[in-house]
């Protein structure tokens, strides 16, 4: 199961809502519910997702929670590595053969790392946009 399918199922539920009744509200079939809801299906388009938000009348905050679930719950990957160095290919490879066999601690903890990686970067985005413009008006 994705990110995106959990919640989504339980979202679906707390509205007293079954997959056919959802289904046929977003106009897809009940076996490509399931299949989203349990994983066996890739990330859904922005026009599904929208759909869903619309079917379930979620508020501001859960809608984002939804999109964002469903950018990050493709199960089958690609990892580009090109131009990167060696041991980021790595990494990827490593996290492929051995993610299977991580337990929730682990996968966790590597979510944690990722998390915090992600908020340094965007904390330094506004600075570096900051200096782009004094370099630009240098010139």
């Amino acid at each position: 199961m994705t990110p995106f399918g959990e919640h989504l199922r339980a979202l679906r539920r707390e509205r007293g809502m079954t997959q056919a009744q959802m289904a046929e509200a977003i106009g897809v079939s009940s076996a490509y519910l399931s299949a989203l809801e349990h994983g066996r299906r890739g990330k859904p388009t922005f026009d599904l997702v929208n759909r869903i938000i619309g079917c379930l009348g979620v508020i501001w905050d859960e809608a984002e929670e939804l999109q964002t679930l469903a950018e990050r719950s493709h199960p089958k990957i690609t990892i580009d590595t090109g131009g990167l160095p060696p041991a980021t290919t790595h990494l990827a490879n490593r996290m492929a053969e051995t993610i299977g066999r991580l337990d929730e601690g682990e996968r966790l903890a590597i979510l944690k790392i990722l998390d915090q990686a992600e908020q340094r970067h965007m904390a330094r985005r506004p600075a570096r946009r900051l200096q782009a413009a004094r370099r630009s008006d240098r010139t």
